[in-house]
């Protein structure tokens, strides 16, 4: 119980360093945040993957890794012993519930992005031109998987790309609860 409150305490610094650094200009980081938590970000910092234009994923499976940890710990200090079958249900578990999280963020992304172009808004300031790029990786990457190749209008690629999105996010939603309760069950 002890190492998991510990846990969950690193979790919040982290959180506060995270949301600390998106206030940059206005907040200054405390220089103590930055020792405790860098260097195990740094280490998830590394994996380009977790980059999507400017978006950086690393603090979030860096969260996830320790949100894993933290379920086995209180699993552990709840029941005294832990299976294989419950091991991979809560890893699975916090893996589905970060990338649902991601999912979820593209489609209003890709929502975003359409709205401002039936509008016809101006997408040249900063908070646009972040939209703009993650929804071009989102529908460039989708695109060259569906289309192979081919050019796609503008709207067919980001409705197809949210439609993707959306129907993945849904088949996780039905399909792993189904899983997990296997690997709860599982004797091993």
């Amino acid at each position: 119980m002890i190492l998991s409150s510990c846990v969950s305490i690193y979790m919040f610094v982290i959180v506060a360093r995270i949301i600390l650094t998106w206030f940059s200009g206005n907040i200054r980081v405390p220089d103590i945040l930055s020792r405790i938590t860098d260097p195990y970000l740094n280490w998830f910092r590394r994996f380009s993957f977790l980059r999507i234009g400017y978006i950086d994923l690393s603090p979030i499976a860096g969260l996830m890794v320790l949100t894993i940890t933290n379920s086995i710990l209180l699993f552990l200090a709840q029941y005294g012993r832990i299976t294989l079958g419950i091991t991979l249900a809560l890893i699975i578990q916090s893996v589905m519930s970060a990338v649902s999280f991601v999912i979820f963020f593209l489609i209003i992304v890709l929502g975003l992005r359409l709205i401002a172009y039936m509008m016809n808004s101006d997408v040249f300031s900063g908070f646009w031109r972040i939209i703009d790029t993650i929804s071009q990786q989102v529908t460039y990457r989708v695109n060259s998987i569906i289309f192979k190749g081919r050019i796609v209008n503008f709207v067919t690629g980001i409705l197809v790309s949210a439609g993707l999105l959306l129907g993945l996010y849904f088949v996780l939603r039905i399909a792993v609860p189904i899983l997990l309760e296997l690997l709860v069950r599982s004797p091993v």
